[in-house]
């Protein structure tokens, strides 16, 4: 797996991993988000059961629950993974680069290649992993995209001020433009999705993008 959540998981050596037969505290939840993760990539989109899950894992159902109260906070867990990387690593743009097209810019291929690295974390951000789960899983990937969505705004704004993006004469310039971006990615990922993770989200993305940045 390529995904950027075996960052996660704590490196050891060989002579470690015979010595230790016991888990670090967190590393077998780790190790369940991670096969969860591995799991929702399936080009197929089949729903991931507990009893799968544990499976995998070669434990009983009732291990897992030792580490999470349900499925529904499994799936947290990977959400709050998704939030911790992609809010990251727009907070790195936006300390690092100064002009706000270029902020967005980037925002948008951080969203492309994260999608690209974590195929399983984007049927999460899709929805569709989350089909017949907790309501409240949605509500959080809802939020997910309000936050991108503003960080965006906030970019577009800045390259207004600088400028370096045309204003509209109603006002509405920056929200259009951040709507239609988000529009975009959504579009990729899903593109990326029901290929079967064939179509990656950044081929032949120059042209899209210079019509979204012209002025």
């Amino acid at each position: 797996m390529n995904s950027a959540f075996n960052q996660m998981l704590p490196k050891e050596s060989e002579e470690q991993t015979t010595v230790r037969k016991r888990p670090r505290p967190g590393e077998r939840r780790n190790q369940i988000l991670q096969v969860l993760a591995q799991m929702l990539e399936n080009p197929m989109g089949e729903r991931v059961t507990t009893a799968a899950l544990a499976a995998r894992l070669e434990v009983s159902e009732a291990a897992l629950y030792r580490h999470f109260a349900s499925k529904a906070q499994m799936f947290e867990g990977l959400i709050v993974f998704i939030e911790q990387t992609i809010f990251g690593l727009i907070n790195q743009i936006t300390e690092r680069e100064e002009a706000g097209d270029r902020q967005a810019r980037e925002i948008l291929m951080v969203l492309l290649g994260f999608a690209e690295k974590n195929p399983g974390m984007t049927r999460v951000l899709l929805g569709d992993a989350l089909l017949m789960e907790d309501d409240r899983l949605q509500e959080r990937v809802l939020q997910i995209f309000e936050r991108i969505e503003s960080s965006l705004k906030q970019s577009l704004r800045i390259a207004q001020s600088q400028g370096r993006l045309a204003q509209s004469a109603d006002g509405q310039e920056v929200g259009a433009r951040a709507a239609m971006m988000m529009s975009y990615v959504v579009g990729r990922w899903h593109r990326y999705a029901r290929s079967g993770f064939k179509k990656m989200p950044m081929d032949a993305n120059e042209l899209p993008m210079r019509i979204m940045f012209s002025a």
